[in-house]
């Protein structure tokens, strides 16, 4: 492109008004109904975005400051023109997006959590549209090419700056950068392809899982616009207390209470636990914190093979309540048992503390 000063023919530093008549010289000469050469034609061309530039005080001095004396200039657009053949350009987007991803907090029960359990949630989500089947469009019609953009999804603009020309693509307005536009949207769905609607999930959750723990169901979110593939969606855990066990890993914890005369003596029971009826053997002389393990009837594990075990921490019950023949008895085993003055021992952590550690292996 040649310097603008030189194609008007004035100085660097010519006044508005000699630009202004320079222009209007060469416009009588150049103008097509005057001159109808082909020359002619493009010479006015320049003439005219010469003095669009020079006539302007802003372009004038952004010209000035990256110009050149009688070299040519190029603007990025130039650049990319003259190198790719055109602008700097982006083709349409597609209507189709993934889906949003769905959060959904599950209760379930500590005997869920042994073996796994099945469930069937109702959830609000989104939903491929029955009528279009995400096409969008009003069945028997289809999407039009946008007559802004021609489908291109893009509006250049020419934007003059201290390098020049330079090409910016913006979204197209009318079309939203789709390249094409709707003429008879879907009357179920609006021109979405996809409808809010309720519908049963069928969930397997295994055994093992924890609160706070979060499955991921792939695909199972909500539907895309226009029919784009579902998001995923995630389960999140929580697990209701129970008010006899509790867990430790894939462990299960419980407290059985004994009765002095059964920690003397011993004894078996039969309990139910949450799988079922487990025997218990409590051996003579029994002590308060003592665990009794019974393996392979904790939690299955949620990674590998195999259960836990049931732990059951031992809690001897001294009796506060005697009659007077009951009293007479002890008091005669104790005579018969010589027993040892109370006294300090070594420090021994409460009951529950203690019990809690030998659970955990401390």
């Amino acid at each position: 492109m040649a310097d603008h000063y030189e194609v008007l023919g004035v100085a660097r530093d010519a006044s508005a008004d000699d630009i202004k008549k320079a222009y209007r010289r060469l416009a009588r000469q150049l103008h097509p109904d005057v001159n109808p050469g082909a020359d002619a034609a493009e010479k006015f061309k320049d003439v005219t975005h010469a003095y669009d530039v020079l006539s302007d005080p802003r372009q004038r001095q952004e010209y000035d400051m990256g110009g050149s004396q009688g070299g040519q200039q190029f603007g990025f657009g130039d650049i990319f023109e003259s190198f790719f053949g055109g602008g700097m350009r982006g083709g349409p987007k597609s209507r189709q997006e993934r889906g949003q991803d769905a959060l959904l907090r599950v209760e379930i029960d500590l005997e869920d959590v042994v073996f796994g359990t099945h469930r069937d949630l109702e959830i609000d989500t989104a939903v491929l549209c029955d009528v279009c089947h995400g096409a969008c469009t009003q069945p028997g019609t289809s999407l039009a090419t946008c007559d802004i953009c021609h489908g291109s999804g893009q509006i250049q603009r020419a934007v003059r700056s201290l390098l020049g020309n330079v090409m910016t693509s913006t979204p197209c307005t009318v079309c939203r950068g789709y390249g094409t536009v709707i003429p008879h949207p879907c009357s179920n769905c609006a021109g979405q392809g996809r409808v809010r609607a309720r519908t049963t999930i069928p969930v397997d959750i295994p055994g093992g899982v924890e609160t706070g723990l979060r499955l991921q169901m792939a695909g199972m979110g909500e539907v895309g616009q226009a029919g784009g593939p579902a998001g995923d969606l995630y389960l999140e855990i929580k697990v209701r207390h129970h008010d006899v066990f509790s867990r430790a890993g894939d462990d299960l914890l419980a407290t059985l209470e004994v009765q002095m005369t059964d920690a003397i003596l011993g004894t078996t029971a039969t309990l139910e636990a949450l799988d079922g009826p487990v025997e218990v053997e409590v051996k003579p002389g029994a002590q308060s914190a003592e665990v009794i393990t019974v393996p392979d009837r904790g939690i299955t594990r949620l990674r590998g093979a195999g259960r836990g075990d049931l732990r059951i921490g031992v809690q001897v019950v001294t009796p506060t309540k005697l009659d007077a023949k009951a009293t007479e008895l002890v008091r005669q085993l104790a005579g018969r048992n010589k027993q040892k003055a109370p006294q300090f021992s070594h420090f021994q952590q409460g009951l529950f503390a203690k019990l809690r550690d030998r659970f955990l292996g401390v």
